[in-house]
C-alpha cells in the first residue's frame, strides 16, 4: 500500500519526531514510578494464586500487607521475599494467607547480604513466571504452524460475551466455524474499575464476561479444540486495560491470549482513571504483551464516539503515533501494533465515504507493518437493521480497499440489542461476500485528488497538535480535553492513590527480565 498517497517522507519522519518528543516526558515518569498493580504482577508471575472466601485475590491482600507496612517505593519483591527467608514459610500464596491474618510483619533489610538473598529469591521465582510466558508463546507457533494462519487478510474479528464463560465458548466455536479468525471476549461492564482480578469462572457478567485466569484458560483450550477442526488457528482477544492492567496482561501470558486491547490513553478518556496511573500500568504492561508475543490494540476509535469523526480526525492520528512511540520503548514490534482506527462519519455528510477512505489510507500508509483494527460504524447506526447492514458493507469495502489487517465485524443491531447468533451470522456473510468479491482491491484502487489532499490536510493538523502538546506537555493536553473533548487532569482520577513514586533501591525483578 506505501506510496498511494504519495506522502511526503519528510513531513512522516517530523510528526514521528514530534509523537516521540511529546510521549518521552510520559516515558520518563513511567519509568520512576510504580503501581499496586504493577506490585500484584510481579507477584502473580512469582507465584501467588487464588482468593479469599470474600473473592479477594490473595496477592491484593500481600501487597496491601507489604504497603502498610513499608510502602511501594521500594517494590514488593524484597520485602516479601526476604519475609520468606525470614518466616521459613516456602510458599509465597501461603506467606499472602498469613499476612491477611496478621501474622507477618515486613521489613526492607538492611544488610547487605539480605538484601541480596532476597533479590535473587525474588529474581529465580519471577524468572519461572517469565519461563511460562515463553512456553506458551512457543506453543502459539507450533499451533500456526501445525493448523496455518487465515489465509486471506483482513482477520475476521468477531465479539462473544454472553455475561457466562460456559454460554461464550459454544458461541465462540460456532463463530470460528463461521469465519471469524479472531474471537473477543468483551469484559463485564465496570471490571475496568475493580482494583482486583475476580478469580476463577464466572457466569455472571454483565453486557460482557469477567476477564480472569480460569476464563481465559477454559475459552482459549476450547478455541484450540476448534482451531484442529478447522484446520486454521484461531485466536482469542480480551482486555488489558483498568486498573488491572498489568495484571491481566500478565495472565493473559500466562494463559496464551494472542491479542489484548491496551490502548495509552483509553482508561484515562473514558474510564476517569487517573493519568499517571494509566501511563505507569500501560508500560509495564506492553512490555509483558512483548515478551508473550502479544499483538495489542489500541482504542483510537473510541475518540470518534464522543468527537465528530472529521473534526477529529488528526487526533486519531496523533494518537497513533504516541501509541507507537510508547509501543515500541516497552519493546513491541511493528507485527504488534494492530492501531485503532474507526468509519464513524455522519453517513449523511456528502463524500462520506470518500472521507472514509481517506482517513483508512492515511492509517495504512502511515503504519504500513502495522496489522491495524477497523473498527466498524457504532455512532449513526440508528435500529434501521436493513440501513446498519448496508453501513457494515460499505465498512467492510473500505477495509478491503484499503488493506486493513483486522476488521472487526459490525453488527446492524448495533444500539438496538446484544446481538443474537443470528445476527452475528448475518453479519458474517456480509463479510464474506464483501472479502470474497472485493478482497484484493487494493491492488487495482488508486485514490484521486480528493482523498490525496483529505489525507494531506490530516496530517498536517496532526503535526500541529504535535506541536502544541511538545509545548504545553501530554498530561496537559489530556487535561485539557484535546482526545475525545475528555478533560482528565493528572492529579485525579480512579487509582491515584495506588501510585508511589519508585525509591533509589526500588527492585523490580520481571521488570529487570523484561527489559
Amino acid at each position: 500500500m506505501a506510496g498511494k498517497l504519495d506522502l511526503d517522507p519528510r513531513v512522516v519522519a517530523r510528526a514521528r519526531k514530534l509523537a516521540a518528543r511529546a510521549g518521552q516526558p510520559v516515558v520518563d515518569l513511567a519509568r520512576s514510578h510504580t503501581t499496586v498493580s504493577v506490585e500484584r504482577a510481579v507477584l502473580r508471575l512469582a507465584g501467588v494464586r487464588g482468593a479469599d472466601a470474600d473473592g479477594i485475590p490473595w496477592v491484593n491482600r500481600l501487597v496491601d500487607a507489604v504497603r502498610e507496612d513499608v510502602g511501594l517505593g521500594h517494590g514488593v519483591a524484597v520485602p516479601v521475599f526476604h519475609a520468606l527467608a525470614s518466616t521459613g514459610v516456602e510458599d509465597v500464596t501461603v506467606l499472602a494467607q498469613k499476612a491477611a491474618a496478621g501474622a507477618v510483619r515486613f521489613a526492607v533489610p538492611d544488610k547487605k547480604g539480605e538484601i541480596t538473598a532476597a533479590r535473587r529469591a525474588a529474581s529465580r521465582a519471577a524468572r519461572a513466571g517469565l519461563k511460562q510466558v515463553d512456553r506458551r508463546r512457543a506453543e502459539r507457533d507450533r499451533l500456526i504452524k501445525r493448523y496455518g494462519d487465515p489465509k486471506q487478510r483482513p482477520w475476521i474479528y468477531l465479539i462473544v460475551a454472553t455475561g457466562d464463560i460456559y454460554e461464550d465458548i459454544p458461541q465462540a466455536q460456532a463463530a470460528a466455524r463461521a469465519g471469524a479468525d479472531v474471537i473477543a471476549v468483551i469484559r463485564s461492564t465496570g471490571q475496568s474499575l475493580l482494583d482486583y482480578v475476580p478469580e476463577g469462572a464466572t457466569r455472571e457478567g454483565f453486557a460482557g464476561t469477567y476477564a480472569t485466569q480460569e476464563n481465559f484458560r477454559l475459552m482459549r483450550a476450547a478455541l484450540d479444540e476448534t482451531s484442529k477442526e478447522l484446520g486454521r488457528y484461531i485466536r482469542l482477544t480480551n482486555y488489558a486495560s483498568g486498573l488491572c492492567m498489568p495484571e491481566i496482561a500478565a495472565l493473559a501470558g500466562l494463559e496464551r491470549l494472542d491479542m489484548m486491547l491496551n490502548d495509552s490513553m483509553y482508561g484515562i478518556l473514558f474510564r476517569d482513571i487517573n493519568p499517571i496511573r494509566t501511563f505507569v500500568d500501560q508500560r509495564f504492561s506492553r512490555q509483558v504483551h512483548a515478551r508473550a508475543g502479544i499483538i495489542i490494540n489500541t482504542g483510537e476509535d473510541n475518540y470518534l464516539t464522543t468527537a465528530d469523526a472529521v473534526e477529529a480526525a488528526h487526533t486519531v492520528t496523533v494518537s497513533q503515533l504516541l501509541n507507537e512511540f510508547f509501543a515500541h520503548e516497552a519493546g513491541l514490534e511493528n507485527w504488534q501494533l494492530g492501531l485503532g482506527h474507526a468509519f464513524e462519519i455522519n453517513p449523511d455528510l456528502p463524500d462520506s465515504f470518500r472521507l472514509e477512505l481517506a482517513h483508512a489510507l492515511l492509517a495504512r500508509e502511515l503504519f504500513p507493518d502495522a496489522p491495524l483494527k477497523w473498527m466498524p460504524p457504532t455512532k449513526h447506526m440508528t435500529g434501521d437493521v436493513f440501513r446498519g447492514n448496508l453501513l457494515d458493507g460499505f465498512f467492510n469495502l473500505a477495509g478491503a480497499l484499503t488493506g486493513q489487517g483486522i476488521l472487526l465485524v459490525g453488527m446492524m443491531t448495533e444500539a438496538v440489542v446484544t446481538p443474537w447468533l443470528s445476527d452475528r451470522d448475518i453479519a458474517l456473510q456480509n463479510v464474506r461476500y464483501v472479502l470474497n468479491g472485493a478482497g484484493n482491491l487494493h491492488e487495482d484502487f488508486t485514490p484521486g485528488p480528493f482523498i490525496r489532499g483529505r489525507a494531506e490536510q490530516v496530517l498536517t493538523e496532526a503535526i500541529d497538535l504535535l506541536e502544541r502538546i511538545v509545548d504545553d506537555t501530554l498530561l496537559d493536553a489530556i487535561a485539557d480535553g484535546t482526545f475525545g473533548i475528555m478533560k482528565r487532569p493528572a492529579d485525579r482520577g480512579k487509582g491515584l492513590d495506588g501510585v508511589a513514586k519508585q525509591d533509589e533501591d526500588y527492585y523490580n525483578p520481571v521488570t529487570e527480565g523484561l527489559e
